[in-house]
C-alpha cells in the first residue's frame, strides 16, 4: 500500500510484504527504475526483431549474417535476463532475489559481454578474407565453418567466466548501477588472466585487420595499379560491399559504449578510491548496455541486405505477399 512521506520531500513509502519491511521510494529511484525499464524494453523489441528477420530470411545471404545472428541472440538474452531484474532492483536499492540469482546474472553479463566481444574479433577476420583472399572467399568462409565457430565461441566463453560463478564469495550488487556481479576481486590473477584472453587476442585482430582493408581501400581510391586484373576486380567488388562499413561502425559503436566504464573502473583501481559523483556509476554501466541496442539500429541504417530481409519479414506477416516476395528477393540475390 503507497502512502506519502511526511514533509515536502519528494519520498514516498511502501510495504514490501515478501520481505516485511517498509521501503521508501525517492524521484530518483523511480526516473532510474524507468529508464531501466524503458532501455529492457527496447532491447527486448529490436532484438527480437533481428532474430526474426534473419532467420525468416530464405534466400542467399552474406556468411557475416551468422556473426551478426549470434550478437543479436547474445543481446536479446541481455534483454530479457540481466535488465529486467534490475528495475525493481532500483527502487528498492537492493537485490531481494537471492545470492544464487545473483551469481547467475553476474556470470550471464560477462559470458554474454566475452561473446560479443570473440565474435566482433571473428566479423573483423571474415571482412580481412573478403579483402585479402577476394577470389577464394566464398571457399574459405562457409555457413557451416563459421556456425563452427559460433558455437565453438559460446562454449568457450560459457566456460572461461565459469570459476568466479562456482565460488564460496557472495556475489556483489552494485548499489549504484542496481546490478549483480561476480566478485572478480577476490580472484584478481585470474580476473587478469581472463581479461587478457578476451581482450589481447581481440584487439589485436580487430585493429590489424581493419587497419588492412582500410590501406587497400585508400590504394584502390588513389588508383594504385594492381598487376592482376581479376584479383583486382574482385578486389574492388568485395570492398564496395557497406558490410565493411557498417560491421566497423558496430566494432566503433561497442568500445565507445563500454570504453567510459572501463575507464572509471581502472582510476579508480589506480587510485584505491571509489569516485563519489552523483549518477556517474549508473550511468557508464547503462551506457555500456545501450549498446545492445545500437547494433539493430546501425543494421537498419548501414545494412541494404538487413533492409531487405526486414521487408521481406515485415511482408511475410502477409501471407498472401509472401511467396512471390520470397521470389523476388531470391531473384534479386541470384542477379547480384
Amino acid at each position: 500500500m503507497m502512502k506519502p512521506a511526511r514533509g515536502p520531500s519528494t519520498m514516498t513509502t511502501f510495504n514490501d510484504s515478501a520481505n516485511g519491511v517498509e521501503v521508501g521510494i525517492s524521484l530518483e529511484s523511480l526516473i532510474q527504475a524507468g529508464s531501466i525499464f524503458i532501455m529492457a524494453l527496447s532491447i527486448i523489441t529490436t532484438n527480437v526483431l533481428t532474430v526474426a528477420t534473419y532467420l525468416n530470411f530464405k534466400g542467399s545471404s552474406e556468411v557475416i549474417n551468422c556473426y551478426l545472428l549470434s550478437l543479436a541472440v547474445a543481446d536479446l538474452l541481455c534483454g530479457l535476463v540481466v535488465a529486467p531484474f534490475s528495475v525493481y532492483s532500483a527502487i528498492v536499492k537492493k537485490w531481494v532475489y537471492g545470492d544464487i540469482t545473483c551469481r547467475l546474472v553476474g556470470y550471464l553479463e560477462v559470458t554474454l559481454w566475452a561473446v560479443t566481444v570473440y565474435t566482433f574479433m571473428w566479423i573483423s577476420v571474415d571482412r580481412y578474407l573478403a579483402a585479402r583472399k577476394p577470389l577464394r572467399y566464398e571457399t574459405l568462409q562457409t555457413k557451416t565453418r563459421c556456425q563452427c565457430w559460433m558455437a565453438f565461441t559460446w562454449i568457450s566463453s560459457a566456460m572461461l567466466c565459469c570459476p568466479p560463478l562456482l565460488g564460496f564469495n557472495k556475489p556483489t550488487f552494485d548499489k549504484d548501477a542496481f546490478i549483480c556481479m561476480l566478485d572478480w576481486e577476490s580472484m584478481a590473477a585470474y580476473s587478469i588472466t581472463l581479461s587478457i584472453l578476451i581482450l589481447g587476442p581481440s584487439l589485436i585482430t580487430i585493429i590489424y585487420t581493419y587497419t588492412y582493408i582500410f590501406s587497400m581501400l585508400r590504394k584502390l581510391r588513389s588508383g594504385v595499379p594492381f598487376h592482376d586484373k581479376e584479383y583486382a576486380t574482385a578486389l574492388s567488388e568485395n570492398l564496395s560491399n557497406p558490410s565493411h562499413i557498417m560491421s566497423f561502425t558496430l566494432v566503433v559503436t561497442f568500445w565507445c559504449s563500454w570504453t567510459p566504464y572501463i575507464g572509471v573502473k581502472l582510476c579508480e583501481y589506480m587510485m584505491g578510491v571509489k569516485i563519489q559523483i552523483q549518477f556517474l556509476h549508473f550511468g557508464i554501466v547503462w551506457l555500456g548496455f545501450l549498446n545492445s541496442l545500437w547494433k539493430s539500429i546501425i543494421l537498419v541504417s548501414l545494412s541494404p541486405q538487413f533492409r531487405l530481409a526486414l521487408k521481406f519479414f515485415y511482408l511475410t506477416i502477409c501471407c498472401k505477399y509472401k511467396e512471390r516476395m520470397q521470389a523476388e528477393f531470391i531473384g534479386m540475390d541470384s542477379d547480384d
